[in-house]
């Protein structure tokens, strides 16, 4: 018989975040009221967090397949791409936004650790990861402790485990002062035959918890993750998790070593949601359920109950399903490793979720009508457009104030620079190890870190990108813009690209505008992988991203990996030979809207984002590939944030080298470049040289290649204009102004800085 604390009402069921017509639907699928611990289940699994509920309709509109794919996304933890030498890459992107706007270090942390374990589940050994981060003005001292915390999370989670960082973003808005977003990502590399599923096949098998202890920390975590931020929830300091990273690296090892034997049938993370998420989802994905005996359970806590136990998100566990016959097998492995290993269960045949404690039966529901895909509910929200884009599009780039004369120019240029957009992100970095593992071809700092394949001659580059502003200006393109811009980032190291991971940071998907703009960033993500022919492997949903100053920017994160063939056709960021040529190749269209001049000149964001052509953005990647086979290039950089002349110094300046070399504009091309811009940009140099464009790179180029690149600008019908050459002067003369690069790099590297001394 059914043991329930209470009986249940729909007044726990609403304060539990589930609606009328959901509490009514766990009825039905029950025959009955719930119990307590069946609606604590219900509700984290159903949350937006885990079901995807007001996503997962518009998310399989994505591409999910290409010739690569090895693990579709939703399939497994996490997706997987086949790389040859039967290897795959498996990766994923994830947030952890609301934990880290309350515990900003545990926070952070912890969004480390389970993207980690999400990977190594798989079989994969990870070896680097990346993180895109959004904070309000650092000026501001909240916002300043946020993001000092986060970043320190962040950098003693990953240091402890042993895996670099190789790239990331950080991105400054007003709109995030309340709700910092913490995305972190992972990849990592398996054999075909090592890929570990997570699956619960063959009633009778047992079922093992592994790692560390059960307590009531992050208990909801996953329905406070489906809220928005207040008062209230920032009180909630229950919901954060608290993460070991010495035990994960345990947990990883002997995960790793455990898979290798063969001895198990599935592994899976509990992740958000506890053992409600682990149990259910692995039992739905094989059809079976589980019998589950919570008095076996490791906990730390005395007097937890079933509802904490189950929905309990202490950090570092998995769940195991093993083959019969070997449980002592899978238990010695774990005690070598100093962790638990403890059979509390066994599959079963008729599908239900069965859950004991101290002898009474306090669940038992269908496992299949708790997840992602079975009986979780699926809505699409009402879209209505938010009158603000039509009038902030009406508002040209010539109300930015006119700026002609030299020195205002020049001075423009150095509080560019240094603004913490633009800065450089040095004294984040320095908190991270990127060397660890030997894995480093380049660190962060570029466009696309780049990785090398242990055993191999290979290298991955990996980048996240994704622009707020031109995404708030017009969610479509600016999707679009994020995807393409991430493919120029793996591009230009000489990688071809290969899939992507996605973290949709929106607000309230219940309010039509919110859900008006993660509609069309969908379809824009969709319509650029499907021209440059990529998968979408998985990622993360984050909704609710808002408090009561609004919701944030809309933040479709986009994780790239792609595949260098030949460590030693990898291209380098910076330019570095003097009496070499700098060119531009692709389509120069600049525009200020949405640009860091505009924002630093106004104070707003307004006007439209840069034209995109996805046609021409796959042929520039293309040529960009085969252009890295065969040495065309010294270095190449992507255009994008800051504009031209902040790509152009970004490429000269050699943040090792204490002598960088110059540059020197060659005026008829510049002269030409500014005529195919249009007429506001031929006769405003401060738009010309500070808006920002999509659809061309920067190219460092051996005299004696010029020649092979000019014959593959014309093979990919890309535009190609020789704008400068490099010199032997510590100076950047763009005709227009010079810039003393002195001067530039101390404005550069001295951004950030005040914000991170104590």
């Amino acid at each position: 018989m059914l043991y329930s604390e209470k009986e249940i009402t729909l007044d726990d069921a609403l304060e539990h975040g589930l609606t009328e017509e959901e509490f009514q639907k766990i009825q039905q699928y029950l025959g009955r009221v719930p119990t307590v611990t069946e609606l604590g289940i219900y509700s984290g699994m159903w949350s937006e967090h885990c079901s995807y509920k007001n996503s997962i309709l518009l998310l399989k509109t994505l591409p999910s397949e290409s010739p690569d794919s090895l693990a579709r996304a939703g399939e497994e933890n996490a997706g997987a791409l086949d790389i040859g030498e039967g290897l795959a890459v498996v990766f994923k992107i994830e947030s952890h936004n609301h934990p880290s706007a309350i515990e900003p270090y545990q926070g952070a942390a912890t969004g480390v650790g389970g993207i980690m374990r999400d990977i190594f589940t798989m079989g994969a050994r990870p070896i680097c990861s990346l993180n895109s981060l959004r904070f309000g003005p650092p000026d501001e001292s909240r916002n300043q402790y946020l993001l000092k915390r986060a970043v320190a999370g962040i950098g003693d989670y990953g240091n402890s485990l042993g895996i670099a960082v190789s790239g990331g973003e950080l991105f400054f808005d007003p709109s995030f002062s309340r709700n910092c977003l913490v995305n972190a990502m992972t990849v990592g590399i398996v054999t075909h035959e090592g890929i570990a599923r997570a699956r619960a096949d063959g009633p009778g098998n047992p079922v093992f918890y592994v790692g560390a202890t059960t307590g009531r920390d992050g208990i909801h975590g996953a329905s406070f993750a489906s809220r928005d931020l207040s008062q209230e929830s920032e009180e909630k300091r229950s919901a954060v998790q608290v993460g070991d990273p010495f035990m994960e690296k345990l947990l990883l090892e002997a995960s790793l070593e455990l898979i290798a034997t063969g001895a198990i049938i599935g592994i899976q993370d509990m992740g958000a949601a506890g053992l409600s998420c682990s149990t259910s989802e692995m039992s739905a994905k094989s059809e079976t359920g589980m019998d589950i005996d919570l008095d076996k359970v490791p906990l730390r806590e005395d007097g937890m109950n079933a509802y904490e136990i189950m929905l309990s998100e202490s950090q570092e566990r998995m769940l195991v399903v093993g083959k019969p016959g070997r449980e002592q097998e899978i238990i010695d492995i774990f005690n070598k490793w100093d962790l638990h290993a403890v059979q509390i269960g066994s599959v079963n045949e008729d599908g239900k979720l069965r859950v004991r404690r101290e002898g009474k039966l306090c669940a038992e529901i269908p496992a299949d009508s708790l997840v992602l895909g079975g009986g979780a509910p699926q809505y699409k929200r009402e879209t209505r457009k938010p009158a603000y884009i039509d009038e902030l599009a009406a508002k040209p780039d010539e109300s930015i104030p006119a700026l002609t004369d030299a020195s205002g120019l020049q001075k423009t240029f150095l509080d560019l620079v240094k603004r913490p957009n633009l800065a450089s992100k040095r004294p984040v970095f320095e908190q991270y190890d990127t060397e660890v593992g030997l894995v480093r071809v380049h660190g962060p700092g570029g466009d696309g870190g780049v990785v090398r394949i242990p055993g191999t001659t290979r290298a991955l580059s990996v980048s996240t990108d994704c622009n707020s502003r031109f995404v708030y200006l017009e969610p479509r393109q600016g999707a679009r813009i994020a995807v393409c811009e991430s493919a120029r980032n793996v591009a230009v190291t000489g990688a071809r690209p290969l899939g992507i991971t996605n973290c949709l940071n929106f607000g309230n998907p219940y309010i039509p505008e919110n859900y008006y703009m993660f509609s069309e960033a969908i379809g824009g993500m969709s319509d650029a992988c499907r021209a440059f022919n990529i998968p979408v492997t998985g990622g993360n949903v984050s909704f609710y991203n808002e408090s009561q100053d609004g919701p944030v920017l809309p933040t479709p994160t986009i994780g790239m990996v792609g595949l260098v063939p030949d460590l030693n056709r990898v291209v380098s960021p910076v330019f570095s030979k003097s009496g070499s040529l700098v060119a531009l190749l692709g389509s120069f269209r600049p525009s200020a809207g949405g640009s860091e001049y505009q924002n630093m000149a106004l104070g707003a964001i307004q006007g439209t984002p840069p034209e995109l052509d996805l046609d021409l953005e796959k042929r520039l990647c293309e040529a960009l590939f085969q252009g890295a086979g065969e040495s065309a290039f010294l270095a190449a950089r992507d255009l994008s944030l800051g504009g031209l002349s902040v790509g152009l110094f970004r490429s000269v300046y050699d943040p090792y080298n204490s002598k960088s070399v110059g540059f020197r504009a060659n005026g008829e091309s510049m002269a030409q470049l500014k005529a195919s811009a249009g007429e506001s940009y031929r006769s405003r140099p401060d738009l010309f040289w500070f808006s920002e464009t999509c659809g061309a790179v920067l190219l460092n180029v051996d005299t004696a290649k010029r020649e092979a690149v000019e014959s593959l600008a014309k093979k990919y019908d890309l535009g190609l204009s020789w704008i400068g050459e490099l010199t032997d002067d510590q100076t950047m003369d763009l005709n227009d102004f010079q810039i003393p690069l002195d001067a530039a790099a101390a404005a550069f590297e001295g951004g950030l800085v005040p914000y991170f001394e104590e």
